[in-house]
């Protein structure tokens, strides 16, 4: 028998899961021997189980940190190194292939028609340039107009599966108690609260093929939320990608954001009412450039605050999206604008109160100095957090995530939160889009 070729699958507990699922698995032509892990705390270390790697791996796949790349691909006779995240600039992608070709492995982007799985229901996918776009909110946005139309609609939801896979094959959340039962991360939490408050119900996993079958049971539609501007796990019918005129040319510099962009339906540059024209004009043009074709929606993300006049004259603290911040290379947020616009006497620099793994994310993301990311990957990161949160003296405490950390921290101060809802301005409109959609 042939010797199968030697795998190392370069991942974040995703895409990595997913490229394996569909393509590796089963397969007898390659062996996978292990994946790497990035941009997520307390991910390698684990053990990719038994039960979802298939009968070829019957002791399951270690998961390893990227830092050990070039180890593993001597130590294992690594023969091809596939790479599977998102949210990272090409030059990066590049570095990392340098390293894994002078360590003696091929290098492999696995494309959409390997990866995308085929619905019997229509799908509507929303994706991103770059994490932290307002991805979430246009996607709450699809999901109230899919409502209006009286369809029925299924979110399925990017993975994030941070905790114990064999218990995250198939998830399903329709109220706030399953998100308690599944155990989430403040991360999760932010994706599936929103929904939940609006009657969507909510898919997530590990194992999307079976997530896709169980959610085509109860839709009239499949509306896809794409995590970390990562590209559907299924085939569109109709895309939308978000663009962030904030961070003008990531567009067509970021990976797979540029990817999306070129194969976009819709292109929504949102944020117009805080760029500056000559961004939004810039990012205007670039999609022009690679996908003359798209429609160009333009639009605002206003911000809604509960009680925010107590904010006004006061010290605050500003606690803002995670990801956003962090790998996705944002020094502030919805919290940080809001702050401004209600005329806080201060924003209180967290960094020299933060502790344990929030005071490390301070050091790995330097250019966050003015706010706090809301991590919580696990019980003890959701300690730390409350613990840094308590310790900065402020008067008051801004929360500009989607969950409501209320709910989960016993916060010392009074806070107050920022939402923020997608707003079309001009012509076309989502709507006018989708109602098109369904015409044909």
């Amino acid at each position: 028998m042939k010797d199968r070729i030697k795998v190392l699958i370069l991942g974040a507990a995703g895409r990595d899961f997913h490229n394996f699922n569909v393509y590796f698995r089963d397969n007898e032509q390659f062996e996978v021997v292990g994946f790497t892990a990035t941009q997520i705390p307390n991910i390698d270390g684990r053990v990719y189980p038994a039960e979802l790697a298939g009968k070829l791996y019957p002791e399951g796949i270690p998961i390893y940190n990227e830092h050990e790349l070039e180890k593993l691909v001597k130590e294992k006779k690594v023969d091809v190194c596939v790479f599977s995240y998102s949210d990272i600039s090409h030059e990066s992608v590049m570095h990392l292939a340098s390293r894994c070709v002078a360590s003696g492995a091929d290098y492999w982007l696995l494309g959409t028609k390997d990866t995308m799985l085929e619905s019997e229901k229509p799908v509507i996918a929303i994706g991103a340039v770059r994490t932290g776009c307002g991805k979430s909110q246009t996607t709450r946005r699809v999901s109230d107009i899919l409502r209006e139309l009286g369809k029925k609609v299924v979110v399925v939801r990017h993975p994030m599966p941070y905790g114990d896979l064999r218990k995250q094959v198939v998830q399903r959340f329709a109220t706030f108690e399953d998100l308690d039962k599944y155990e989430c991360t403040v991360e999760e939490r932010e994706e599936y609260e929103p929904h939940i408050e609006r009657g969507n119900v909510v898919y997530a996993g590990v194992d999307y093929e079976k997530i896709l079958r169980q959610a085509e049971k109860e839709a009239d539609v499949v509306l896809w939320d794409g995590g970390n501007n990562d590209m559907p796990f299924f085939k569109p019918d109709l895309f939308i990608v978000v663009a962030d005129p904030h961070r003008p040319y990531h567009e067509l510099t970021y990976y797979p954001g540029e990817v999306n962009v070129r194969m976009a339906d819709v292109v929504v540059i949102n944020k117009i009412d805080t760029a500056y024209p000559e961004d939004v004009d810039t990012v205007r043009e670039n999609i022009r450039e690679v996908n003359p074709g798209a429609q160009i929606v333009e639009a605002a993300s206003p911000l809604y605050l509960e009680n925010g006049e107590i904010i006004t004259g006061k010290r605050v603290l500003v606690i803002e999206d995670g990801p956003t911040l962090t790998h996705g290379e944002m020094s502030y947020g919805a919290g940080y604008v809001a702050a401004n616009k209600y005329g806080a006497s201060e924003i209180v620099s967290p960094v020299e109160y933060a502790v344990g793994s929030i005071k490390e994310a301070y050091e790995k993301y330097p250019h966050v100095t003015d706010v706090l990311p809301a991590l919580g990957y696990g019980e003890k990161q959701l300690k730390e957090l409350e613990e840094t949160i308590n310790k900065v003296p402020a008067d008051v405490v801004i929360v500009a995530t989607p969950v409501n950390l209320g709910r989960i921290l016993n916060m010392n101060k009074p806070w107050v939160r920022v939402k923020y809802e997608l707003q079309e301005i001009g012509y076309p409109t989502l709507k006018d889009i989708i109602v098109k959609f369904f015409e044909k």
